[in-house]
């Protein structure tokens, strides 16, 4: 082959992949992704490549809770999917009034839901500084679990137990099911019909070993996640600073 064509051929190469890596790495995908665009294969099949999945309709994801979801889960749930607020990543909507917490996939397809333990005080916000105090100083009546919109990941607690970190600043985070004391019976609370008997922790949300095991560890292993805890005290609009209701 002359030199010319060399260079010809290399100018095409760079020309047609260079686009490709630089949108594998700012996506996020892997380099050695970016590199198997080299193969002619992939440079003639562009089907090949891997397409993100299509959003779910809001509609869908609505139809697909059960009876026991309040309305405002609902109007929530349509707000995510019909803004995206989201981003592509799995998210959780925590509903203190009814003590419950809804699991969903990154295209909002329910993937279950499960009772939940809840700050033992009602209210929407963290007392300042809160996160630094031991818990034996804190007060029934600042034991809240605060709303709001939360990127959230997994950590370790102190233990090294795995838990699901919402705000590290405060200690907020999601968790199976901790024994506590005999008095507090948790594991009989979370089994009780009545949302007012969860209210028993310290401020942060307790679930099912089953649930978190089987849901929310394998969602959050390889990727951040949004936590919706809705407010109990205010409205979403308070709160969510883009919420809008879907008509």
């Amino acid at each position: 082959m002359s030199r010319m064509k060399t260079l010809h051929l290399w100018w095409l190469i760079i020309v047609l992949v260079a686009p490709q890596l630089a949108q594998a790495n700012t996506s996020g995908q892997s380099i050695a992704k970016g590199q198997a665009a080299f193969s002619w294969h992939l440079l003639v099949q562009t089907d090949a490549i891997e397409k993100p999945a299509s959003p779910l309709h809001s509609a869908q994801s609505v139809n697909s809770l059960g009876e026991g979801a309040s309305k405002e889960v609902r109007d929530t749930i349509n707000w995510i999917i019909d803004s995206a607020d989201n981003l592509g990543m799995p998210f959780m909507i925590i509903d203190k009034r009814e003590a419950k917490v809804f699991m969903f996939d990154a295209q909002g397809q329910l993937r279950g839901e499960a009772s939940a333990l809840l700050g033992m005080a009602v209210g929407d916000d963290s007392v300042p500084g809160i996160g630094e105090r031991a818990l034996a100083s804190i007060p029934p009546d600042e034991r809240t679990t605060p709303a709001g919109r939360f990127v959230s990941s997994l950590g370790r607690n102190l233990k090294g137990g795995e838990i699901l970190w919402l705000d590290y600043e405060d200690a907020l985070s999601l968790h199976p099911v901790v024994a506590g004391t005999p008095r507090e019976r948790r594991e009989e609370r979370l089994a009780s019909p009545h949302a007012k008997d969860k209210r028993i922790s310290y401020g942060c949300i307790n679930v099912p070993k089953t649930f978190y095991t089987t849901l929310v560890s394998p969602a959050f292993k390889h990727s951040n996640g949004v936590v919706y805890v809705l407010p109990e005290t205010r409205s979403n609009h308070a709160v969510f600073a883009s919420y809008y209701d879907v008509k």
